[in-house]
């Protein structure tokens, strides 16, 4: 029987960081569920990593903050160099926010576990309506989607580090958030050469594994809305709709899942 290790959960251990986690996990073990040839096993964070990892086909992570230390980071590149597959969603990319002298805003840290999974985030606008084109429409990860497709969501602006194999994009000249909203950075490395594009998600080669990352997939209850405003293509009078599954609750994202884990576990 094939295993899947997954990973959904806040910082501190247990928050929700403004997401709703159990929402979050619910929905990936119920994609998961539907293979009756999976067993899968779930935490919160990568303290029980190589508890897990050892013998697992498939890691996926969900996650606001928690990030795996060094310790920990060298257990996951091993298992990737020997073959493992990461299949990493939405918060991801970020990890440790440092607090900025002088301001109430933080800063995204970039630490070892960035450059294995390939990208690392800077920050998002306020929620809103965009397109994301399937740049690579030959990978099964992006099998059956339409070359195009509006979502609602954050808009993750990330770097993207080493080689990789660009899935997802949607075209942002320039962070439009206001000021004093998100995240702090020194640069906009996130921009591709052409002043427009952003990744939104890839595939990466890590040894004899590989890293599959997908920005998508913002989620909040009422309970665990952080979100002060939201962009007007998603709320008129710019205020956060309390609940909000996003992508979620559309086709092309439950697809964009199916294939994913399909390939994963391949």
């Amino acid at each position: 029987m094939e295993r899947v290790h997954l990973i959904v959960g806040g910082f501190p251990p247990g928050s929700s960081a403004s997401h709703d986690m159990d929402f979050a996990r619910r929905e990936l073990l119920s994609r998961l569920g539907e293979r009756s040839e999976l067993a899968t096993t779930v935490s919160s964070d990568f303290s029980d990593l190589k508890k897990w990892l050892h013998d697992a086909q498939l890691l996926i992570t969900y996650t606001a903050g928690p990030y795996p230390d060094d310790e920990q980071h060298g257990v996951l590149t091993e298992w990737l160099e020997n073959g493992g597959r990461w299949l990493g969603f939405h918060g991801t990319s970020g990890g440790k926010a440092a607090r900025v002298e002088g301001s109430i805003r933080r800063k995204m840290v970039k630490l070892p576990h960035h450059e294995t999974l390939g990208s690392f985030f800077l920050n998002h606008p306020p929620i809103r309506r965009f397109e994301v084109t399937v740049a690579d429409s030959s990978h099964p990860i992006t099998a059956g989607l339409p070359e195009r497709f509006e979502v609602s969501d954050e808009l993750y602006l990330i770097e993207i580090i080493g080689e990789c194999n660009v899935l997802l994009t949607t075209e942002l000249p320039e962070d439009p958030s206001p000021e004093h909203f998100g995240f702090l950075y020194d640069e906009d490395t996130s921009l591709q050469p052409d002043g427009k594009t952003r990744v939104l998600g890839y595939t990466k080669t890590v040894g004899e594994g590989e890293v599959a990352y997908i920005a998508l997939g913002h989620c909040h209850s009422p309970a665990t809305d952080g979100q002060r405003i939201v962009d007007s293509s998603v709320s008129p009078d710019g205020l956060s709709p309390g609940l909000f599954h996003g992508v979620w609750d559309e086709g092309v994202f439950k697809r964009l899942v199916d294939n994913a884990i399909r390939w994963g576990l391949n």
